[in-house]
Order: C-alpha cells, then structure tokens, then sequence
C-alpha cells in the first residue's frame, strides 16, 4: 500500500511508462494490480444519456473521494484522467466504428489506499449534494463500484488526433503487429483519455490504445 509521504499522489507520475507512451510505435508494458471508480454501459457514448451519466457520477465521486482522503487521513491525489474498456460481440465493431454495438465500463483510476468503504462515503456524499440543492440524484450512482483490475502483459501506443480516427491503428495491432509477435487477446481494448475532449481540437487529442496480451 501507498505510504504517505506529504506529496500528493498522480498515478500519471507513479506510472508513466502507462501513461505516457511513445506514439511511434507498440510498446509492450506490464501493468500491476490496478484499482479503479467503475461503472458499465453500452451503446454509443456520443448519444447515450447513460454514459454521460457515468462519466459525471465517477467524477463527483472522485472528487469526493478526493477531499475526503484529504480532510481526514492527509493524503492527496490528482484525479486521475477517465479511462474506459471497450468490448463487443463482433471485435471488427471497433475497426468499423459501430458505436451502436459497443459495450463499456468507463474508469477512474484510485489510488490503494482507497478502498469501498471511502468509496462508499463518496457515492453519499454526491448524494447529499444532490438533495441539498433539490435536484435528483445521478442514477448511475446506483452502478457505482470499486473494480480491481489486473492486465498483466499489454501492448499500447499513444495515438494523437480524434477518436474516430483509431480504426488503422487498431487494425495494423490486431491485424499485423500482434500476429508477428505471437501475440494473442486477452482482455478488453483499454482507452486513456489524456485530453478534455470539451478543450482540445479533434487532430490535438491524446490517447493511450492498450490491448491486454498473451503469448499463442
């Protein structure tokens, strides 16, 4: 577990080299026991009510969560940049951009000393917020959890520009890369949103493509 040294934890700085890979080429990282704010969905998140509602409830919490780690125990975090796990029935969905098909669970990242209890407070207290200002509280609070999460071996490369326009990288992993280096899937395409989407120019954005692996 994280000690607390009196700096204020970034897992962007505790775990560069997954954050912050090359876009030149696939880089093969190993990535440790993770934790994470969880919330599932499907469908298209350019369209779906309920993936801007999972986006909102895992911020409120985490700043929530946040604050309350500080106020009470001394240790602070940057809020870590949402991530998300993509999978469908048809894995081609992805290369084809059929947003429609896709299924999700969108992530923020917590440090280990953040458990489900403190999670647990955080959902309440975004809901205490809710009630104090007379409006209704965020359903997707209700799916709220604290994931653990594992990749172990995976491939990943930055990838500058818009979202939409992932499909030939996808395709030249999936496709050539990984067959060459006797690689197989083993796990959901994984997206790190380094870039405020509302901010940032479409050509200007930055995410990290990662592919959990395993040997044929």
């Amino acid at each position: 577990m994280t000690e607390p040294t009196g700096e204020k934890y970034d897992v962007k700085r505790a775990h560069r080299e997954l954050y912050a890979p090359s876009a030149k080429d696939f880089v093969v990282v190993e990535v440790p026991p993770l934790r994470y704010l969880a919330i599932d969905g499907h469908g298209d998140p350019n369209t779906s009510a309920a993936y801007v509602q999972a986006v909102e409830a895992l911020f409120g919490v985490a700043y929530a969560v946040k604050f309350a780690s500080k106020r009470e125990s001394g240790r602070d975090f940057a809020v870590a940049p949402l991530e998300g796990l993509w999978w469908a029935e048809d894995r081609a969905a992805f290369v084809a951009r059929d947003k429609g098909a896709w299924s999700w669970t969108m992530l923020v990242n917590q440090p280990d000393w953040i458990d489900e209890r403190a999670v647990a407070a955080g959902v309440e207290a975004v809901r205490a917020k809710a009630s104090t200002a007379a409006t209704d509280a965020n359903p997707a609070l209700d799916l709220l959890r604290l994931e653990h999460l594992h990749e172990g071996e995976s491939v990943q490369i930055l990838h500058v520009g818009s979202y939409d326009d992932e499909a030939p990288t996808l395709a030249r992993l999936h496709d050539e890369w990984m067959p060459q280096h006797g690689l197989a899937f083993n796990g959901s395409h994984h997206e790190i949103y380094l870039s405020n989407a509302r901010r940032t120019a479409p050509e200007k954005l930055r995410t990290v493509l990662r592919q959990p692996v395993r040997a044929v």
